[in-house]
């Protein structure tokens, strides 16, 4: 629906980097949601404890995860009830591309400031731990 597809937007323009980085995480929302997954995006618990009035000025914690609140998606299945940020018209003409992946799991490279992309939750498991040494 039209309203799906904003709220999918303001997810994508909080997450992205870039376009393709967006099409990338556009594939995993899609992906978890045809499979009934949770979205797990830090953006709407940022949004959930800040209720988007304010920037956070700290990393998440694991408590913050568990934070039961309808735009929470680590809490609630599905996508939140409503957008969590302006959705521009180049973010909105890039679902539409319906870009497509067998990805399901993303986690933010704090040190090549890039979206690690895994197929699998063991693949997902082992880079993360990776890059976990790294630091």
């Amino acid at each position: 629906s039209f309203d799906e597809i904003i709220v999918i937007g303001s997810l994508l323009e909080k997450e992205g980097l870039d376009e393709f980085d967006k099409k990338k995480i556009f594939s995993v929302i899609i992906n978890r949601l045809k499979k009934n997954m949770k979205l797990q995006i830090d953006a709407t618990v940022i949004y959930a404890l800040t209720d988007g009035t304010y920037h956070l000025n700290r990393k998440l914690t694991y408590n913050d995860l568990k934070y039961k609140h309808p735009f929470n998606t680590y809490f609630i299945y599905g996508l939140p009830p409503e957008p969590i940020s302006y959705v521009g018209t180049k973010t909105i003409e890039l679902i539409f591309e319906n870009y497509k992946s067998d990805f399901l799991y993303y986690f933010f490279d704090e040190n090549q400031k890039i979206h690690i992309f895994s197929k699998t939750y063991k693949e997902h498991v082992n880079k993360l731990n990776a890059y976990r040494k790294s630091k």
